[in-house]
């Protein structure tokens, strides 16, 4: 009977699945792999645990609740060898643990975790218990990272458990990626609108080594008002209204020195008012199976920037836009601190530099649409203290897209 209750949960999960940004007409440019995901990169695994409780007024340690965890093995998690990595920040207002050994060694030895803000600590030193009980080893770095959920969250609550991390890891499947509120991205917001995570990948042509790139953001940067899609700026021509909340509290909610409004049904529920300074942040996570070393997946890392700065993002000094990129060929090749062949040399599979520019495309391509999958797949959300934010609406995109003859046939 519970393999029967999983199966038709699994089945009700795929059926409910909403439509991405291809299947709206979204343009974008290159090929994507069979799933359009990171897990289109082969060996990749991806788990989430979503937190989602409570209603009300913010009371910290009870909620609401609005946060997760989301995990990422670059080989799996029975495969515990080591993959080539490089480390980039666009804007460092923001933390992603581990990346000290990535910096020095050239190689990621842990999956990757993404969380909110205030739940980094428990989410690394979950990982640490999760790394000791499946590998052999004495200590490991885990890689964490995060963006604030500090909105629609009791994020000072700390909610995020040590269970939560592992049921995350533990979740972690090849296949189909759950888009928009889920995992760490459940509490997100991404430029003025409801974020949270995305994936998209790209396939290279023959002629260019026939490679894979995958892609997953956990989005919650920038503003309405910067938002480019297809290169026009969609916010300004739909029906937008200042930050507000469903109800008010006996004492009512405040925000910028007033009284916040009750939202207009009508319109649409900004996370930030129009004229408001750009802050947020975006953990990006890039993936090949192209024989890369760690100096080029550093800058394949930092090809992040451009895949931002064709959605509008100036990568702002309240920003902590952090990359991560690796590479799972040349496996065992050099598995870090547990390398068992230490004194052996290992002969490392190295595309030649003057090859890379596809794959740099393909990032560029990928992030761009990968954060548009989350903000589609992303559903209205109201939180702590009765804020509401709202999605991305999809016949508005659309029509914007119409006006400006740029929506494609639905694939």
């Amino acid at each position: 009977m519970k393999h029967l209750i999983l199966a038709a949960a699994i089945l009700a999960s795929s059926a409910t699945a909403g439509p991405r940004a291809r299947d709206l007409g979204v343009p974008f440019d290159g090929v994507p792999g069979p799933l359009n995901a990171i897990t289109d990169v082969p060996g990749i695994e991806v788990g989430f645990k979503t937190l989602i409780s409570g209603d009300g007024a913010r009371e910290r340690g009870k909620g609401p609740v609005r946060t997760g965890v989301t995990a990422i093995f670059p080989r799996g998690k029975a495969d515990h060898r080591g993959v080539f990595a490089g480390f980039f920040a666009g804007n460092g207002n923001g933390d992603m643990t581990g990346t000290h050994w990535v910096e020095e060694g050239g190689v990621l030895e842990t999956p990757i975790l993404i969380t909110g803000t205030g739940s980094v600590g428990v989410v690394r030193d979950a990982a640490f218990k999760w790394l000791a009980d499946h590998r052999k080893g004495a200590f490991w770095y885990p890689l964490v990272a995060e963006t604030a959920d500090a909105t629609l969250h009791d994020m000072a609550g700390q909610h995020v458990t040590v269970q939560d991390t592992l049921d995350a890891m533990d979740s972690a499947k090849p296949g189909p990626v759950a888009e928009g509120n889920v995992g760490g991205g459940t509490g997100m917001l991404c430029n003025g609108f409801k974020g949270g995570t995305g994936t998209a990948s790209r396939k290279l042509m023959t002629a260019e080594g026939g490679y894979t790139v995958g892609v997953l953001v956990q989005c919650n940067y920038g503003s309405a008002m910067g938002l480019r899609i297809a290169g026009i700026n969609v916010a300004r021509e739909m029906n937008l209204q200042e930050p507000c909340v469903t109800k008010l509290l006996p004492t009512p909610q405040q925000r910028r020195g007033k009284t916040a409004p009750v939202c207009d049904p009508k319109k649409l529920a900004l996370a930030d008012d129009r004229d408001e300074e750009h802050r947020g942040s975006i953990i990006i996570v890039i993936a090949t199976d192209a024989p890369l070393t760690a100096e080029q997946l550093k800058r394949l890392a930092r090809r992040g920037t451009a895949g931002l700065g064709r959605l509008g993002s100036i990568l702002a000094d309240g920003s902590g836009d952090i990359f991560i990129a690796f590479s799972t060929a040349n496996p065992g090749v050099d598995d870090g601190n547990w390398h068992a062949a230490a004194d052996t040399p290992a002969t490392v599979a190295r595309l030649p530099n003057a090859a890379i520019n596809p794959l740099f495309t393909a990032t560029i391509e990928g992030v761009e649409e990968a954060v548009i999958n989350a903000m589609i797949a992303a559903k209205t959300m109201t939180g702590a203290d009765y804020w509401t934010v709202s999605a991305l609406p999809h016949d508005q995109l659309q029509a914007v897209l119409r006006r400006h003859n740029l929506l494609q046939p639905p694939k």
